[in-house]
């Protein structure tokens, strides 16, 4: 994928959901030893999975999150309080397997593939994944984070590391990243794409104190001010006040859809990745799970807007797929009750008098 042109033609060809699929995975949750929707979302969860797959789907086998790491120039602005470095140190932590997503990926047997898409410094680590578009985006205080084309070219390359864990065999793909000051892009597109005010989605990220958090709010208005000619879609705003890795997270939603693999959607900045995604393509949104209400205000408001459910709400605002890690054991949960539990019939139990 190389244009704009060829992005639109991609999204074009991502088909909605099946419903019939739903129906069939429905017909057999109602006819299981329980009553009728007492599992609540874990039925739910397997019909969604049902639908999106095209069929009563099998219980889930590899699952695979996908943690992309960028740079973000807006770190100048002093929105965070760690320093940029901390991004190319944790890629290493991931790497040697003690971050929180690697020990919630471990509980629930998923693998972590981690991806330099932006990271400004260059790393030499085996495992990593090198798919640097650039080093880092620009100040979107003062201009654009990349250029239009630097997105595409972010969002092919998750498109293509997204493709590459289905053909290996996941079932499931979860989103993650890292990026010092990387919730500083993610409020100002929804800001933009919700829309929103940026006093009304950004959140205090590290955790900022209220003069830090006030003079965050006042670098996103500066961005969305500073770029407003450039945001007239989804893919310009993208490149005038996002980031690599979210652009990267646009594409494993674009790509799961295409192949009709569920994705679990971790927090506020991964959300941001998504809903760029939703406005590129409609269809996308029936393949979307999202695994968690972060704690950064603007997630309520995107549920809120959106029409979504989280499957957890415990708090968690660390990023990194740690919540799509731990919400995969509750999709696994609801296909093994729709293909492990028996059916009335075949458990010899009487049902339910009319």
């Amino acid at each position: 994928m190389q244009t704009a042109q060829d992005l639109a033609q991609f999204c074009a060809a991502i088909q909605p959901i099946d419903p019939a699929a739903q129906t069939a995975a429905q017909k057999r949750l109602d006819n299981l030893t329980k009553p009728q929707g007492s599992l609540g979302r874990l039925e739910e969860l397997a019909a969604q999975v049902s639908a999106m797959r095209g069929t009563v789907a099998p219980p889930i086998g590899k699952k695979v999150v996908l943690t992309f790491a960028g740079d973000h120039g807006v770190a100048a602005e002093g929105v965070s309080k760690f320093p940029q470095e901390v991004t190319v140190q944790m890629v290493h932590n991931f790497l040697g397997g003690g971050a929180g997503v690697n020990v919630l990926a471990r509980h629930v047997g998923a693998e972590v593939r981690v991806i330099d898409v932006g990271v400004k410094e260059p790393i030499h680590a085996d495992g990593l994944i090198q798919r640097k578009v650039r080093p880092g985006t620009d100040n979107i205080a003062v201009g654009p984070a990349m250029s239009e084309a630097e997105a595409v070219a972010a969002i092919n390359v998750g498109i293509e590391v997204a493709r590459q864990a289905i053909s290996d065999g996941a079932d499931i793909l979860g989103t993650g990243e890292m990026g010092i000051a990387n919730t500083t892009p993610s409020a100002a597109l929804y800001a933009l794409l919700l829309p929103a005010t940026p006093a009304q989605v950004t959140g205090r990220g590290t955790g900022l104190d209220d003069a830090a958090l006030q003079a965050k709010t006042q670098v996103i208005e500066k961005a969305l001010a500073v770029n407003k000619e450039r945001c007239g879609t989804p893919l310009g705003a993208l490149a005038a006040v996002g980031g690599l890795e979210i652009a990267a997270i646009c594409g494993v939603v674009l790509e799961a859809a295409k192949s009709r693999v569920p994705v679990v959607v971790d927090g506020f900045i991964s959300t941001a990745g998504a809903l760029v995604a939703l406005k590129l393509c409609e269809n996308a949104k029936g393949y979307c799970l999202f695994s968690h209400m972060s704690a950064e205000q603007g997630h309520r408001m995107f549920f809120e807007t959106m029409g979504f459910r989280p499957l957890l709400h415990l708090d968690m605002r660390l990023g990194e797929g740690t919540g799509a890690a731990l919400s995969m054991s509750l999709v696994e949960a609801g296909l093994k009750v729709l293909h492990e539990m028996a059916t009335f019939g075949e458990a010899g139990v009487s049902e339910a008098q009319e």
